[in-house]
């Protein structure tokens, strides 16, 4: 994560520094279509760089240590339809020879997952998942 943070806050840098030199240029439409695409390219960066601030965050707050009967942030959830880990849409993790989908409580699954407990069954579409597990 600190990684993903450090090469956006590189590339913002280096877009600045390029958008400092297109304002020295006076190349006419082609300086502005230039400038544009940099504006651009920065408010892409800057969008990305809050989103993982905020992934950063809700990962943060996760306290594994702690169990709970109903499902909540940070918990692993078998169902009889595959493993969810409630934290932050990143895809598949491996974890103890499982592999569990991270995903978020903004998430369909997630939302549908949060508080409830062993035994209860969710559906998602035309599928169904029954909780199995909580850790």
């Amino acid at each position: 994560m600190n990684d993903k943070l450090e090469t956006i806050g590189t590339f913002i840098t280096s877009n600045r520094a390029s958008l400092d030199q297109e304002s020295k240029s006076s190349a006419g439409d082609k300086h502005e279509t230039g400038r544009a695409m940099l504006h651009l390219e920065m408010e892409k960066a800057a969008r990305q760089l809050s989103e993982t601030l905020k992934m950063k965050e809700i990962l943060q707050k996760i306290d594994l240590g702690q169990v709970s009967e109903k499902v909540k942030l940070g918990s692993l959830i078998e169902t009889d339809q595959g493993n969810f880990f409630l934290s932050v849409s990143i895809g598949p993790l491996k974890i103890e020879d499982k592999t569990y989908f991270a995903v978020s409580t903004d998430s369909p699954v997630g939302r549908l997952l949060l508080g409830k407990e062993t035994g209860a069954c969710v559906e998602i579409g035309s599928r169904k998942f029954n909780v199995l597990n909580i850790q």
